[in-house]
């Protein structure tokens, strides 16, 4: 099982984004300044210091072991375990904050979305397994965005709160009010 998670990652790794030309696990680059009333944050600051997302994995060699390898699924199943439970960080409640990512629609009427999750790299939650919960924000919108389609880029402009929950897609340890949101644009993207 391990295996085959592997190998569908590295698969997917080498497929070409559709229209995003990304490829899966790849983050986004940080902008230059920040909008008006909103600080621009990255991906780890929503980590607390010190936090290993791999800590479960520390001292075995999973590329030495089958899938079916009990000490392979009990690395995995500690490490979803760890990961659903990730700490926050409690500096981030009501913050209004700004951050890029790619979206995960989970709220839908006709073009009109109105719920989604918001991920730190290409992929996750669709292709390969989820990340840790606090590398997921469920973004509810305060007034729905029309044409959003999944994994396209957004900047989600809004309050944080550290709610967190279980979408189906996966497992989310912010939430983000939205009042802003708007394509990602970065001109120094290599293509």
């Amino acid at each position: 099982m391990l295996r085959t998670l592997l190998i569908l990652a590295a698969l997917a790794c080498a497929w070409p984004a559709a229209a995003a030309d990304y490829r899966v696990g790849e983050r986004l680059p940080a902008a230059k300044g920040a909008k008006a009333g909103f600080q621009e944050i990255s991906w780890d600051d929503l980590m607390p210091k010190g936090w290993d997302p791999m800590a479960a994995f520390k001292g075995i060699d999973l590329s030495k072991m089958n899938d079916s390898d009990p000490r392979a699924i009990e690395a995995l199943e500690k490490a979803r375990a760890e990961w659903d439970t990730a700490p926050v960080e409690p500096a981030m409640n009501g913050r209004k904050v700004r951050l890029p990512g790619f979206v995960v629609p989970l709220e839908r009427q006709g073009d009109l979305v109105s719920e989604f999750l918001l991920v730190p790299y290409f992929g996750a939650c669709v292709h390969v397994p989820p990340p840790p919960s606090n590398q997921v924000v469920h973004v509810v919108l305060k007034q729905p965005v029309k044409g959003m389609q999944s994994m396209e880029t957004f900047w989600v402009n809004g309050t944080m709160s550290l709610q967190g929950g279980d979408s189906g897609m996966g497992i989310y340890a912010y939430r983000i009010v939205a009042e802003r949101v708007e394509p990602y644009q970065f001109k120094d993207k290599k293509k």
